[in-house]
């Protein structure tokens, strides 16, 4: 995500420490670079030239030449103005009379199904009790892959193809107000803001569903054409908020940096990757900051929250102190680091100079060896798992072949298995107590 354009600022940012005081060519200079890497990431052309205006106006004036290190004055007035262009916070709207019903529109494959189903697998973890409409009849695929998606997150999902889609929110509804739950969450039929009669029917269901939210999903891979699509909706029904999925596939981002300011309607939430987990809540500042190179340690860390399961995590502490710890240990380590994304989406919220030497590891490398790992371990049986004193030559010579790996690469991850019991034996006789208080 933005991985273009960080790379140009970062080069522009170091060039810019190098100087000492700024003059108004420095600065100019400065601003003409980011203002190529903005419209090279896909920024609008308006959005740019009013944002290099403000910060041209605020790095020439006393601001900066008073400063006693100028050029992370005018980095601090980069951050600062990418942050307003971003706009202002905007949570989700959870407030009146509950059930509150939120309803999911967009073209056709931008990912409302996943969107909806990750949006109430978010909320039912805050504490709701969400049902889900598998409002469009039109692509039958739709609603088997809700329903799929409903049974593996737990949540109920309401279909019924004799019903028009404002008929089945209207009954959903109702079984929501009968029933105790505090969220109903619509998708809908993939449609054009030109489609007069589907967006007819949208209108229909925001008049039979007491409606808190209408979000618009789009796909952030179709760059500039998003603004268009955003201002198309909003033109025709009431949209509040919208979601960019597949922000994770998109190197530019600048239509998720332009569309605030062009449509006046905020980003609520983010797709970051394909996993049901993989929706982070839109934060203009925290964003600002990865795409300055600066990092998200908090973003990581809630991540890594959702991701890490803290009964195992504790368990496993207890084995660790113990001198117990073995290859299911392992092996669950590597899903629990799955579920957390991408390890290209982790490096992005690493700060400063972590992220930059993060960044020249290869992802796909990493990802390889991740995978790797995981192919040898599941070739081993519960027996050797639990106790890798049996993986003699011959044991090994058949786990490699199990996993498509060589021998070298199973010795190499004994090796390292080994090397980690041998750190976790040392950390049991010098820091074991204070660790395992970390976990009470």
């Amino acid at each position: 995500m933005f991985d273009n354009l960080t790379g140009r600022l970062n080069e522009i940012f170091t060039q810019l420490r190098r100087k000492g005081k700024l003059s108004a060519a420095d600065v100019d200079a400065m601003l003409r670079e980011i203002r190529l890497a903005l419209l090279e990431a896909d920024v609008n052309y308006t959005v740019v030239k009013d944002f290099i205006s403000r910060v041209r106006e605020r790095s020439i004036g006393a601001e900066v030449s008073q400063a006693l290190n100028p050029a992370q004055q005018v980095i601090k007035i980069v951050n600062e103005e990418l942050i307003t262009t971003l706009g202002e916070p905007a949570r989700l709207n959870l407030s009146g009379v509950k059930p509150y019903a939120v309803m999911l529109v967009g073209l056709q494959g931008s990912g409302k199904t996943t969107a909806a189903a990750k949006l109430a697998n978010r909320l039912r973890k805050d504490g709701e009790r969400v049902l889900l409409v598998a409002g469009d009849p039109y692509r039958p695929a739709a609603v088997k892959q809700l329903q799929t998606l409903g049974a593996k997150i737990g949540v109920e999902v309401i279909a019924d193809a004799g019903l028009k889609p404002p008929a089945l929110a209207a009954r959903a509804f109702d079984r929501a107000q009968k029933g105790g739950y505090s969220v109903v969450i619509i998708d809908t039929a993939g449609r054009s803001q030109l489609d007069q009669q589907l967006m007819d029917e949208l209108q229909q269901i925001s008049r039979k569903v007491r409606l808190v939210e209408t979000l618009l999903v789009v796909d952030a891979m179709i760059g500039q054409e998003a603004l268009n699509i955003a201002e198309g909706f909003r033109d025709t029904i009431s949209i509040t908020g919208l979601i960019f999925t597949k922000i994770d596939g998109d190197a530019r981002g600048g239509a998720a940096i332009s569309v605030r300011s062009v449509t006046g309607v905020p980003i609520k939430f983010l797709g970051t990757g394909e996993g049901i987990e993989a929706i982070e809540v839109f934060d203009p500042a925290r964003l600002a900051s990865r795409i300055l190179g600066m990092g998200d340690i908090i973003g990581l860390i809630e991540k890594a929250e959702a991701a890490f399961d803290q009964k195992v995590q504790k368990d496993q502490a207890e084995r660790v102190l113990k001198g117990q710890f073995t290859f299911e240990d392992f092996a669950d380590q590597l899903k629990q680091i799955r579920k957390m994304g991408s390890i290209s989406q982790m490096m992005d919220m690493l700060p400063g100079g972590l992220g930059q030497m993060a960044r020249n590891i290869s992802p796909e490398d990493t990802e390889r060896n991740m995978r790797r790992t995981e192919a040898i371990i599941n070739s081993m049986t519960r027996e050797e798992k639990r106790n890798p004193d049996l993986l003699n030559a011959s044991r090994r010579r058949r786990i490699a072949r199990g996993s498509g790996t060589d021998v070298q690469d199973v010795n190499r991850l004994m090796k390292q298995f080994r090397d980690s019991q041998r750190l976790m034996k040392t950390m049991q006789k010098t820091g074991g107590k204070g660790l395992s208080r970390l976990f009470k």
